[in-house]
């Protein structure tokens, strides 16, 4: 009986041996879900953003982890469809220990999961898109629009038209949008823009995916606004520029947002875009930067690239691997908090992105010297920075044509508060106590 129990107690020691190391290895990786539209209308745009918010991390694998936590990851593809966002948060959100952080790269996506979002715990990052007033941490506990919404991104384009062409008041400005809630988000700064400088604002809404336009650009023809702003995505922007071309539109009258401003949206129009001019979400094609020498060096020289080499530093490109940096660094961050080296849950993570500060040193040191600005969110300010800037098109390339310019938060914020009060209202939610902001 007891050569049985030894044998049985010896047993049990070595498939705990065996499996320790696997658990350990389970314990601490950081999985983060990748919701991505590799194919269908917006495929263009969609990879791209895709291959670097992949390759950076495998880029900070490759440097060894989150303070030697290991990433993992799995992507699913939403075809830039809301249900099929939805689809792919429910199947991943519980995976590999729970998801860390879910980034939609769609406002209806990410509308709909602002809904889920609380329930489950998992914060969400929507860089540069989403629900502006979500900027209000108080009001959306678990969203973060780091870096930009679509109402700092229509101020701005009202600031640079104002610099460059002198004051808006009997302009008439034509705002040519994805009639999604993508393309209806910048809708309510202009209106208020319009009031305060006395611009004409005209409305032309074009319908998924954009290709058939050419009843809008008659509009243009016959109204012949001053200026028109492009809020579209994928195919519907070179859409945009041929019809302009066309019907004679000059082209150095028309200003994109920063989703109308990479690679794909003009390279098929060439020199038929030059003059065209769009917002830099901060950053714009980096090929110089050392964050991209560094994904070139420990990614793909070693063969473990995503995508082509070539796009590597494009526009897009950029976008994905800045939004995948800001969701390692939030983890980063709580782990300063709750333990270094440890895997992060979705709660902990949130209070990391409610508590990022990314300084110009810390740029500096993760290879963004040049690239953006610092961030510095805070449990009322879920954006941490409202910066951008403006690239020109000369035919071939894009170039930085303006300096920096920073969102006029005396307009912003009352709009801010007053839609997130009635989203409060609506829900029947309150807002957040200063006590919560310490938990």
């Amino acid at each position: 009986m007891k050569l049985k129990t030894l044998a049985l107690a010896a047993t049990l020691t070595a498939a705990a041996l065996l499996t320790a190391p696997a658990a350990y290895a389970q314990a601490k990786e950081q999985f983060f879900p990748a919701l991505v539209f590799r194919t269908g209308a917006y495929a263009p745009n969609g990879v791209p953003f895709a291959n670097g918010y992949v390759d950076y991390f495998k880029l900070v694998n490759a440097k060894g982890g989150i303070n030697g936590v290991k990433i993992i990851f799995e992507e699913c593809e939403t075809g830039y469809a809301t249900d099929r966002g939805v689809e792919c948060y429910e199947r991943l959100k519980n995976k590999n220990g729970g998801a860390t952080v879910f980034q939609p790269l769609s406002t209806g996506i990410t509308f709909a999961l602002t809904e889920k979002a609380p329930g489950d715990k998992i914060p969400l990052i929507t860089a540069g898109y989403g629900r502006a007033d979500s900027a209000d941490g108080m009001a959306f506990k678990w969203n973060f629009p780091l870096i930009g919404t679509y109402w700092t991104a229509a101020d701005i384009l009202v600031q640079h038209v104002t610099k460059t062409q002198g004051a808006l008041k009997g302009k008439k400005i034509a705002l040519v949008y994805h009639d999604s809630p993508y393309g209806k988000e910048p809708i309510a700064l202009l209106q208020e823009r319009a009031k305060l400088d006395g611009f004409e604002l005209q409305l032309l809404p074009v319908a998924h995916p954009g290709v058939e336009q050419k009843a809008t650009w008659l509009q243009i023809r016959q109204s012949r606004p001053d200026y028109v702003f492009l809020w579209g995505w994928g195919v519907m922007n070179s859409t945009s520029l041929k019809e302009a071309q066309a019907t004679g539109y000059p082209r150095e009258k028309m200003y994109g947002v920063w989703w109308s401003g990479a690679e794909p949206d003009v390279k098929d129009v060439g020199m038929g875009a030059k003059g065209y001019q769009a917002l830099a979400m901060q950053h714009g094609a980096e090929p110089n930067s050392k964050v991209v020498k560094d994904v070139l060096a420990m990614v793909h020289d070693k063969g473990q690239g995503t995508g082509p080499r070539d796009e590597v530093g494009q526009v897009l490109y950029m976008r994905g691997l800045i939004s995948s940096m800001m969701a390692v660094e939030g983890v980063r961050r709580a782990q300063e908090r709750f333990g270094k080296g440890k895997v992060m849950s979705g709660e902990q993570a949130r209070w990391g992105y409610e508590n990022l500060a990314l300084d110009q040193k810390a740029l500096d040191a993760l290879g963004f010297s040049g690239v953006m600005r610092p961030v510095s969110t805070s449990c009322a300010d879920h954006m941490g920075s409202s910066w951008a800037r403006v690239h020109t098109w000369d035919g071939t390339k894009w170039n930085f044509t303006s300096g920096w310019y920073e969102s006029d938060q005396a307009i912003i914020k009352p709009l801010v508060k007053a839609s997130a009060e009635k989203y409060l209202a609506e829900k029947k939610l309150e807002r957040r106590t200063p006590q919560d902001c310490q938990s």
